[in-house]
């Protein structure tokens, strides 16, 4: 396993005979569209089935829509150890809110290739985003909260769910203790039917850090609570933020040193993000929205715009930019670079694997690489 970046000069052919390996093995695994054309800065996947890798063990999750491609969906599961279905509402009396698409045939997908199917719960409001009040009728409505519960085992049982996980996000500050009970609560209930509760955690540097993101949650007591976590370290570059890196590896690299010191790290997945961001230039804070793309249409991007793509050092990342219609662009995107990195850290750490938001989107060289540095189980 190698990765070439593109250089001017550079062909498929001529790359494949450097490398000992056939161009088709290239064409497949960084998904290269005819004519194959590449750009300068492009990193490429060497793959070579002949290699013998030492590799750890890690587990994988990812996070999907009932909307997802089905042939999305079948190229990822072999690389899943869990396949977290997202998502599941909830109203203020505690009756558990169904997704709007069915997804009995994605849990009937997971348990094909042997995946654990999780069911994801969210404090989505009627606007579809999370709303914290919510949040703090469940965890302090004791009566209602049970309720939830009763009906989340009720879910499991009758639709083959192997789990839960709990996405809840701007949990307030008074809340935090009772947000920590919730979790413990589910976990009891879901742990006596055999299966294991997960929580998303936002990515926190140290325990005094301020903001509503942050403030409502407690590594430590709720790593206790839950059988597992996700450090969603992820969205520095965001919709409505500046552009930079989605994950910088220097930024994730201190929420894993401070999330160390909290829970144990058999039990932290690593958030990995499966997309970039293409905004507008110039940026102005309150008007400027980037657009949600995928990590090969990025190249696609730069390859129709004739733009050099170029790697930062300290994020770990590629960027580019590039003009239409008058307007200069600058992309953030994840290649294999970024991503070994990113697995690196898994390995470093000996943390318990990967969390990937989310699958939408197929990306093969990221899962082949991942297969070349780990065993998934």
């Amino acid at each position: 396993m190698q990765i070439h970046v593109v250089q001017s000069g550079d062909t498929v052919n001529n790359i494949a005979d450097r490398y000992d390996v056939s161009s088709d093995s290239i064409i497949y695994v960084n998904q290269l569209v005819y004519p194959y054309y590449m750009v300068i800065g492009q990193a490429l996947l060497i793959h070579d089935d002949r290699d013998e890798l030492e590799r750890e063990t890690v587990k994988v999750n990812g996070y999907a829509y009932p909307f997802i491609s089905p042939w999305v969906l079948r190229e990822t599961l072999p690389f899943l150890t869990e396949l977290s279905i997202f998502s599941y509402g909830f109203t203020t009396d505690g009756d558990l809110v169904m997704p709007p698409l069915d997804d009995t045939w994605m849990i009937e997908a997971a348990e094909e290739y042997n995946v654990l199917p999780i069911l994801t719960l969210t404090p989505f409001g009627p606007e579809g985003t999370f709303n914290n009040y919510l949040i703090s009728v469940i965890v302090n409505d004791l009566q209602a909260q049970q309720n939830l519960i009763n009906q989340l085992e009720q879910t499991i049982m009758t639709k083959g769910f192997k789990g839960v996980d709990i996405d809840f996000e701007y949990i307030l500050a008074k809340d935090r203790d009772a947000f920590t009970e919730f979790v413990r609560n589910v976990t009891n209930s879901v742990n006596a039917l055999g299966y294991e509760v997960s929580v998303a955690l936002a990515p926190k540097t140290s325990s005094e850090q301020g903001g509503i993101l942050f403030e409502g949650k407690d590594f430590a007591a709720l790593g206790a609570a839950a059988n597992h976590v996700l450090l969603m370290t992820y969205e520095w570059g965001y919709t409505y933020g500046p552009p930079m890196a989605v994950a910088p590896i220097n930024m994730v690299r201190k929420v894993v040193d401070y999330a160390i010191t909290q829970i144990p790290r058999e039990k932290i997945n690593l958030g990995i993000p499966n997309y970039g961001y293409d905004w507008p230039l110039p940026f102005i804070q309150g008007v400027t929205r980037a657009t949600t793309i995928g990590n090969v249409e990025a190249v696609q991007i730069a390859i129709a715009n004739g733009a050099d793509i170029q790697f930062d050092t300290l994020a770990q990342s590629p960027f580019f930019r590039y003009w239409k219609d008058g307007i200069e662009h600058e992309v953030w995107f994840e290649d294999v670079r970024s991503l070994k990195a990113k697995f690196e850290l898994i390995k470093e750490y000996s943390l318990r694997g990967a969390g990937y938001w989310q699958i939408m989107r197929f990306f093969r060289a990221n899962w082949i690489l991942l297969q070349d540095m780990f065993y998934i189980v």
